[in-house]
């Protein structure tokens, strides 16, 4: 059986459009990595989606089995359910997000994922992990700016 690389993301916003923040922990074998960040207007949605990105950019080989774990119904329904490919199909006409789901799919592709749902602010130690992260980057310095986002809110 292939070596699987795990990955777990959360996404939080202090207001929903507010500061917001993304956390990933990735796991493979016996190697750990945490990678987050802050935005300064921005959705939860969108964190919770720019985390799968972020840690799906960071991978430096492609053709990997990746099993993402994520409190996200949103993320997960969306490719789990193959929602994504029928909103690419019509152009996200009526969607939110378009910018970072055609941002997902360009890593999508590169590998074979798979994802696992669990319960927000229950007792999952890395989606615990991971919410911690994101709540810091919210709450930190230094924001990025959410420039799509912000130039189209009314599209998110």
């Amino acid at each position: 059986m292939a070596d699987i690389l795990e990955i777990f993301t959360d996404g939080a916003a202090r207001g929903n459009p507010g500061k917001g923040g993304y956390g990933v922990v990735l796991r493979w074998k016996k190697n750990y990595k945490e990678i987050s960040g802050g935005y300064r207007y921005t959705t939860n949605n969108r964190m919770e989606l720019l985390a799968v990105i972020v840690a799906l950019e960071s991978l430096t080989r492609h053709g990997l089995t990746i099993r993402i774990t994520t409190d996200s119904k949103y993320v997960v329904d969306a490719v789990e359910k193959k929602w994504v490919f029928g909103w690419v199909r019509l152009r996200f006409k009526n969607k939110k997000n378009p910018d970072l789901w055609m941002r997902f799919l360009e890593s999508y592709k590169l590998h074979t994922i798979s994802f696992h749902w669990v319960k927000g602010h229950g007792s999952h130690p890395e989606n615990i992990r991971c919410d911690e992260l994101a709540t810091e980057a919210a709450d930190g310095g230094n924001l990025l700016v959410d420039e799509w986002f912000e130039k189209n809110k009314d599209l998110s």
